[in-house]
């Protein structure tokens, strides 16, 4: 059943790995963005911004406790005390909504991904889709390495078939209900490896599509290194491989 309440509760997910560098510069960004919603009445006021430590070494939990303190019902945070993965803190974060948020959002704390295109996928959240995928309009400031690994990863998930969203990776909206079936699927799995960009295009909810223009980084280096796209390529592939054949 779709259900999109007039004035939502949304909680902004992002989960975050030694961001000291970026960190404040995201919080004051997205508490203006959330600001700017509830002035227009297009959020409840009872939004917030829910941040995800990922076992950080460096000073970032140290800054979302600083920032929670100055603005306790707009900033909650949740400290993992080992590095967990970039996609069980997505789940951890977004679970944890599910007691009293309408919608989710999920981006990086790099704010790569457009915070204008917040305002597009509520507006379609509000028209009756549950779940809205924010897709890049290109990789123009990718290195040649990384669009071509890019381009083979994408023909090997559609020769497996999977309904793999080319260009998405996890700036999206969720509704409280395809949270909840996606908490349902996700209990299948004995080792949480999670491949979301595979998973959640897949759950059957009423879906639709936001295309942005991907910035820069605003401070500070990625932590996503060579490893960890390695990784999650794996699981990706281990997913859309069990799904085939099985």
């Amino acid at each position: 059943m779709n259900f999109s309440p007039k004035n939502p509760i949304l909680v902004i997910v992002i989960p975050c790995y030694n961001e000291e560098e970026v960190l404040p510069i995201s919080i004051e960004k997205l508490s203006c963005k959330i600001k700017e919603l509830v002035s227009k009445h297009i959020i409840s006021k009872k939004s917030s911004l829910l941040f995800i430590d990922d076992g950080s070494k460096d000073n970032t939990w140290n800054l979302i406790e600083q920032f929670q303190k100055e603005n306790p019902s707009l900033i909650q945070g949740i400290r993992l005390l080992v590095n967990r993965g970039h996609q069980n803190a997505l789940v951890c974060g977004m679970f944890h909504t599910r007691d009293y948020a309408d919608v989710v959002i999920t981006m990086d704390a790099d704010l790569q991904d457009d915070i204008i295109a917040i305002d597009s996928m509520l507006e379609i959240f509000l028209s009756g889709f549950e779940i809205v995928l924010g897709v890049r309009s290109g990789r123009q400031g990718d290195g040649l390495l990384k669009k071509t690994s890019a381009g083979l990863f994408y023909c090997l998930m559609r020769f497996l078939g999977i309904d793999f969203i080319k260009n998405h990776a996890d700036f999206r909206l969720m509704s409280k209900n395809a949270i909840d079936g996606l908490a349902v699927v996700l209990e299948k799995y004995k080792k949480p490896n999670y491949f979301l960009r595979g998973i959640i295009p897949g759950l059957g909810f009423k879906t639709n599509i936001v295309y942005y223009d991907r910035k820069q980084r605003l401070a500070g280096k990625s932590k996503y290194n060579v490893w960890k796209m390695f990784k999650l390529a794996l699981n990706g592939l281990a997913y859309g491989i069990k799904k085939k054949f099985n």
